[in-house]
């Protein structure tokens, strides 16, 4: 939606409300581009063309293209953590909380579709770029999960296995879920919730005897 016609802005004149307002713009107009055009075809102008604003009004906020897209991901990533965490305090055993966060990364999946694709499936040329220290918080959602399923081991609950391992492995199930989901590449016989809560179950058992399975790879 355009805020007006062609405007330059003068942070001078406008209130924290209105820059505040603009920067929401400018990220939900590059959001919506970027899974429709690509990354490939993003520009700031296109950006300002949708919003109304002039390309320079956007380098006073985000100083490349590389830099919006990466303010995409790291928001995305904080709105995952949240609810990851949220769904981490809600139970209080191991297998209870894991397959909390399980329910919780496929719902973020499934409800922020824009965002799931910026983050895991557009094509990475920026992701070549993405900052290591954006890098290491991105990384707190593979380790909260990582502590259910060290929680797990240390309770006897879970086999002992490696436990950044054994999340990277709960993540590419749960990763696998969203995309047939979201692509609508599950056959029509099956009811998606039904999908869901077996994948979660699936997820959760199987750490039963992962440390096994892992420790003694077949020959």
């Amino acid at each position: 939606m355009r805020l007006s016609s062609v405007n330059t802005v003068n942070p001078a004149e406008m209130s924290e409300k209105e820059e505040k307002s603009l920067r929401r713009a400018i990220l939900d107009t590059a959001r919506q581009l970027l899974t429709t055009v690509g990354y490939a075809r993003l520009s700031m102008r296109n950006i300002a063309n949708e919003i109304g604003y002039s390309a320079t009004s956007i380098y006073l906020y985000f100083e490349s293209k590389d830099d919006l897209v990466h303010a995409l991901i790291d928001e995305g990533v904080d709105l995952l953590h949240e609810r990851l965490t949220q769904a981490d305090a809600s139970a209080s055993t191991p297998e209870a909380r894991l397959e909390a966060m399980c329910r919780a990364y496929v719902a973020f999946g499934i409800e922020r579709p824009e965002y799931y694709e910026i983050m895991y499936v557009l094509h990475p040329e920026y992701i070549k770029r993405y900052p290591t220290e954006k890098y290491r918080k991105a990384r707190r959602n593979l380790e909260i999960m990582a502590r259910a399923i060290q929680d797990g081991i240390d309770s006897d609950v879970f086999r002992d296995a490696e436990p950044m391992l054994a999340a990277n492995l709960v993540w590419s199930q749960l990763h696998g879920v969203v995309t047939l989901l979201s692509s609508e590449r599950v056959d029509k016989r099956i009811d998606p919730d039904q999908l869901i809560d077996a994948a979660c179950q699936h997820v959760v058992a199987s750490l039963r005897s992962w440390g096994q399975a892992v420790a003694e790879p077949s020959r």
